[in-house]
């Protein structure tokens, strides 16, 4: 069964340094029939406008990927991550995947430092397998070249293929589709999946699909993404 969500049926909100569309209930928008979808509990497509950002905040037993599609996005936490005794810069750009696994409490930061440029990204939570770990990070960059005209691999429970590691039951690919390009991803029909298109046009299992739209899967044993124009997918394989 595949069931769409339209891209204008989100949730929207415009806080005027952030433009934020929420596929599911998020902070003020609530809508008891959009809460998650098997363990993906938030997907927010964010802008935030130069200089801005979103000041130190905790959260705690969420695993938490942010995929940034333009500009740059600076981050800081209580892990020492972003600063000049954490192992890594902080700052995501354009391919990076950062995971953060909250665990039993973290606190972090989210800035747009450059003057001149939006930062456009997508912010995922997924619900943990395990509550009360200690907190992590981990960044990796996927060049476009990994992702054009197929499903790559970027986040998974046992870190294979290179992708990062989360302390979830589920997979995230992304994907790049232009013309001919195609990709196909066996399903298991005891499981759920969700297709959220970034930007583009695809097909997903024949039905059309624009920026911002999703199509919500169960049951089915296999995806067929094609017919892309400019198109870049997030893919989700989810615990039930």
């Amino acid at each position: 069964m595949l069931s769409l969500r339209r891209s204008a049926e989100r949730g929207h909100a415009d806080h005027g340094w952030l433009n934020s569309f929420h596929s599911f209930s998020f902070a003020e928008y609530h809508d008891p029939a959009h809460m998650g979808f098997g363990n993906l509990r938030v997907i927010n497509e964010d802008r935030i406008a130069p200089g801005s950002g979103f000041g130190t905040h905790g959260h705690r037993d969420m695993e938490i990927i942010s995929y940034v599609l333009s500009g740059a996005l600076a981050h800081k936490d209580s892990m020492g991550n972003g600063t000049t005794r954490g192992k890594n810069a902080g700052v995501i750009l354009p391919g990076d995947v950062q995971r953060m696994s909250a665990g039993r409490g973290v606190m972090h930061s989210e800035f747009n430092h450059a003057q001149d440029q939006l930062t456009h990204f997508v912010q995922i939570w997924i619900e943990p397998r395990q509550r009360g770990i200690a907190p992590g990070y981990e960044q990796k960059h996927f060049g476009a070249i990994e992702k054009r005209g197929r499903l790559r691999l970027i986040a998974s429970e046992d870190g294979c293929e290179g992708s990062v590691t989360m302390n979830a039951d589920a997979s995230l690919y992304a994907g790049l589709f232009n013309g001919d390009e195609a990709a196909t991803l066996t399903l298991n029909p005891q499981r759920k999946a969700y297709v959220h298109l970034v930007c583009g046009k695809l097909r997903v299992n024949g039905t059309q699909l624009s920026g911002g739209d999703a199509a919500l899967i169960s049951g089915e044993s296999g995806l067929k993404l094609d017919g892309g124009h400019d198109a870049e997918v997030l893919v989700f394989d989810l615990a039930a």
